[in-house]
């Protein structure tokens, strides 16, 4: 059995919910088979939202951490590639906290690939009929905070735990107004479950043209 650890961010930015967190609840409830599944929200807050994770994987002792977060206008799943060390927020967090130009760990390499097997599990989601694809940037905002911050501590404490990073489309009643795409929660979670199926199977990443012009 796969222990993993599944994250999801509180809803941001006066919204209701968010994407990530209810999609991550539904694979909870029902992983995929072989897999033990522990969620856990996170607060949309720099800094924060490391120590509450940094908790969990002591607590839990997961073999695989899968953090998910929010795209907005973004049409399918992205699974990241590269976590850069980079807090720059347009805007504030959920704390008002907006950090600009500094790093997520002071003297820490620029930058982390994930462990898991990111093409192997967009393969997966699309298999699963779930628009999915590599993305090359996870932003400078809370997930890539969220993502460097994961990768840094398993690659210095946790070698042996693999990691990664999937951002998920806005909701439907997010975009009512028909100004950008939306992926309902079940959606997502289907396209998650095929993505920890990969990632608790596959060791070594296939070969699938995924990589951006731009």
């Amino acid at each position: 059995m796969v222990r993993v650890l599944m994250t999801g961010f509180e809803p941001f930015d006066g919204a209701s919910a968010n994407p990530s967190w209810e999609a991550a609840r539904l694979v909870a409830e029902e992983p995929p088979p072989g897999t033990e599944v522990s969620p856990l929200l996170l607060p949309c807050v720099f800094g924060d939202c490391l120590r509450v994770l940094y908790d969990a994987v002591e607590r839990t002792a997961p073999d695989l951490v899968l953090c998910t977060g929010q795209a907005a206008g973004r049409s399918g799943l992205t699974v990241e590639r590269i976590a850069v060390n980079v807090d720059d927020a347009r805007l504030p967090d959920n704390a008002g906290r907006q950090p600009v130009d500094r790093p997520v760990v002071p003297g820490g390499p620029a930058a982390y690939f994930a462990t898991l097997p990111v093409k192997a599990c967009t393969a997966a989601a699309r298999a699963a009929g779930v628009p999915c694809s590599v993305s090359q940037t996870a932003g400078t905002f809370v997930c890539n905070h969220l993502f460097y911050g994961l990768m840094h501590l398993l690659s210095t404490r946790y070698p042996d735990v693999r990691g990664g990073f999937v951002h998920v489309p806005s909701l439907p009643e997010q975009v009512l107004d028909g100004a950008g795409p939306a992926m309902p929660a079940e959606t997502a979670a289907r396209g998650l479950r095929a993505v920890l199926t990969a990632a608790a199977t596959v060791r070594e990443d296939i070969r699938l043209a995924a990589g951006a012009v731009h």
